[in-house]
């Protein structure tokens, strides 16, 4: 089995001690909530089951016609992390599967650096139909389907959130700010008051790999602040 550093420097990171006191980092970059952001409500449950049967029935777009399957997300619907994409791949599209090629491979090995496994996440996108060729979302497209998102957040009732790429960063913040007017500081998810760290999307880093230190301090960010607030809660 590969450690810690083997992965870090694959990522092409210098291998360094991971404290395990990371309070304090977070403190002092903390965002609150925009005050032109409007709360979003509680979504009433009508079961984890049902929502899924939902998504994978979905028409309320054109991507319905295009797509293999339906990609409703993967791992624990308690996690304490909830990691959010854009959209499925081709790959995911054929699996019903979100981060299932490279770009999952990436993945995996940034949650592993942190001492986390896929399985102890949620991971989502924001559309939950692939896109004709990997293109961009269209805005009516993520208004159409993010409803889906929030209410699993709603179900989830994640720790902290980690929003990988613009349209998951636009998405739950309600906002058309880039991700590098966005990156650096806690946000707040409306609804929930729930820290929410913006980073770049796994398949930005593999095109882009001299961004990869920028995406480890946003993943040490939000590892600062879920244990700022673990250790809170048990004062």
């Amino acid at each position: 089995m590969r450690s810690r550093s083997q992965y870090l420097r694959e990522m092409g990171l210098t291998p360094w001690a991971l404290t395990t006191d990371t309070r304090g980092i977070a403190s002092q970059h903390v965002e609150p909530a925009s005050s032109d952001v409007e709360p979003l409500g509680k979504v009433p449950p009508s079961g984890w089951a049902s929502l899924q049967q939902q998504v994978g029935n979905c028409t309320r777009c054109n991507l319905h016609t295009t797509r293999k399957t339906t990609v409703f997300g993967e791992g624990d619907p308690k996690a304490d992390w909830l990691l959010v994409g854009e959209a499925p791949g081709a790959e995911e599209d054929r699996q019903g599967l979100p981060f299932v090629g490279r770009a999952g491979q990436l993945l995996n090995r940034m949650l592993f650096s942190v001492d986390l496994a896929r399985d102890e996440v949620f991971v989502a996108n924001v559309l939950k139909c692939r896109p004709p060729d990997n293109r961009d979302p269209f805005g009516e497209e993520v208004s159409t389907c993010v409803s889906f998102l929030h209410q699993q957040v709603t179900f989830i009732q994640p720790k902290i959130i980690l929003a990988m790429g613009r349209f998951a960063a636009q998405a739950l913040l309600r906002t058309d700010q880039t991700i590098g007017q966005l990156r650096g500081r806690i946000h707040r998810y409306p609804a929930y008051d729930i820290p929410l760290v913006v980073t770049y999307h796994p398949a930005y880093l593999l095109r882009s790999p001299q961004a990869k230190a920028k995406a480890w301090d946003d993943l040490i960010l939000a590892l600062a602040e879920f244990d700022g607030a673990a250790g809170s809660e048990n004062v």
